[in-house]
């Protein structure tokens, strides 16, 4: 049951009646209407949750349930909180997991402390934002030779289903969080119930989770819910980095459920659709989060986002416009993971506004040219390979097949989150470890070595003789 005091504190506003309610989406008569984004409260407990998003005329105000709506007729009270919805902040919510309202699903007793916050706030403005840029390491050979994190930047995993996204966050959580120095915060949009639960006993496991938050919005939860868990999530983050002073890693799974609890939202309010069948507010609302994670002066919210790709068609909305958000684009490809090349990182396609000389330097810079230049001059060669064999090849050609193929499965790497399914022991290699087993290969060193000795292993010196 959800109460009022369940989500936010304080007292209540004026009593209205509902009018009409279809689905979702709640239409309620007040003397005077509630103003935009004020949580109303229906049903006999006050147990119906909806959201004010629009006035329909002077009296009339029609607004999205976050909870379910059986049993809501019309005729029934509905009461204005008076406030917009608001989330528990602090420390007192590490270490456990939340729904959109902030309320503990975790089975474990109730937050105590009266610090509440609403989740509308306001982007940082460019004055207090921090402008130096820093690589933020991984331990994942793949992401930190050729699309390094921002340190108060955006990532994001691209890909489409089954190519491994979320076992790719799981191992970032595992690598990361255990070297963070900060507060680390799971964000589930719209995703299974039996992965939230996967991923907590996952961090029990490790024990991360004491400087975690994990907040989830599940794929049975109604739209609502769903469209504003990513909201409660970052006004969490926030606080730790606005008033805790503290650096934050906050991970999202999945932001393509956020854009797609938007299309629904958006469809149950009858607005008219625009391209494929995305809301005409699609921009807007993206830009509306992500503007929010950054880094000032005190603290930075480093963000990694899975965004899941429909039908692989990277030329979809939701993608092109999540593309243009990100400082690291990481792109799974569906073809590698079909070669059995994990984690299945697309190398050419995979790119950072970090990997310049001036961030990373000359060396990693260089190096990391030098292997895309390597597999695109592999993937050119592929069809007379295919077709006519290596032998057909001049001696450079084949010496940058052989070579190209030692790079794909030096890209490789066993993860710890993975090791009861591959039997491989999980590794986490140093970026100065990554450069250097790069630039042997490249160098020849490995030519005479058999290319298998390299695949799903930590250092290059681990596959030398």
């Amino acid at each position: 049951m959800i109460r009022q005091a369940d989500h936010a504190p304080g007292s209540g506003g004026a009593q209205g009646m509902v009018v009409g309610v279809r689905s979702s989406v709640v239409d309620a008569w007040f003397e005077e209407p509630p103003p935009l984004l004020n949580v109303l409260l229906a049903g006999d407990d006050r147990g119906i949750v909806v959201e004010t998003l629009t006035h329909l005329d002077e009296h009339t105000a029609r607004g999205i349930a976050l909870t379910r709506t059986q049993g809501l007729a019309v005729g029934a009270p509905i009461f204005d909180s008076g406030k917009s919805l608001s989330v528990p902040v602090g420390s007192r919510t590490l270490g456990r997991v939340l729904d959109v309202f902030g309320r503990p699903i975790d089975k474990k007793e109730p937050l105590s402390g009266e610090a509440w916050k609403s989740i509308h706030q306001e982007p940082v403005p460019f004055s207090r934002q921090s402008t130096t840029s820093e690589v933020f390491t991984t331990g994942i050979k793949a992401i930190d030779l050729l699309a390094p994190l921002e340190r108060g930047g955006k990532a994001g995993l691209f890909g489409g289903a089954g190519v491994g996204k979320t076992v790719l966050i799981m191992e970032l959580i595992n690598n990361m969080v255990g070297q963070h120095e900060g507060v680390s915060l799971f964000c589930g949009i719209g995703e299974r119930c039996r992965e939230a639960e996967e991923l907590y006993r996952e961090m029990q496991r490790a024990g991360v989770l004491p400087n975690a938050v994990l907040l989830f919005g599940q794929m049975n939860e109604p739209p609502g819910a769903r469209f504003r868990v990513g909201h409660a999530a970052l006004t969490i983050a926030e606080h730790f980095r606005d008033v805790e002073k503290m650096d934050v890693l906050f991970l999202v799974d999945n932001i393509f459920r956020f854009i797609q609890a938007g299309q629904e939202v958006s469809g149950l309010l009858g607005q008219l659709p625009s391209r494929l069948g995305y809301q005409p507010t699609l921009a807007s609302d993206l830009a509306h989060l992500e503007e929010r994670i950054c880094n000032t002066q005190t603290g930075a919210i480093t963000s990694v986002q899975a965004v899941y790709v429909p039908a692989d068609d990277f030329t979809d909305p939701a993608a092109v416009h999540t593309f243009g958000h990100l400082s690291a684009s990481i792109v799974l490809s569906r073809k590698k993971a079909s070669q059995g090349l994990y984690p299945a990182i697309d190398p050419l396609q995979s790119n950072s506004a970090m990997l310049v000389p001036q961030v990373v330097g000359e060396r990693h810079y260089h190096v990391a040219r030098e292997i895309r230049e390597t597999l695109a001059a592999y993937e050119d060669l592929k069809d007379i390979v295919a077709m006519l064999g290596i032998e057909e090849l001049s001696i450079e050609d084949r010496q940058k097949v052989r070579r190209a193929r030692r790079l794909e499965r030096f890209l490789t790497q066993p993860f710890v989150v993975t090791e009861q399914f591959t039997g491989y022991p999980g590794k986490v290699v140093d970026l100065a470890d990554s450069i250097e087993g790069a630039e042997r290969i490249l160098a020849g060193e490995f030519d005479e070595v058999p290319e298998q000795a390299l695949y799903m292993t930590g250092k290059a010196s681990e596959a030398k003789p």
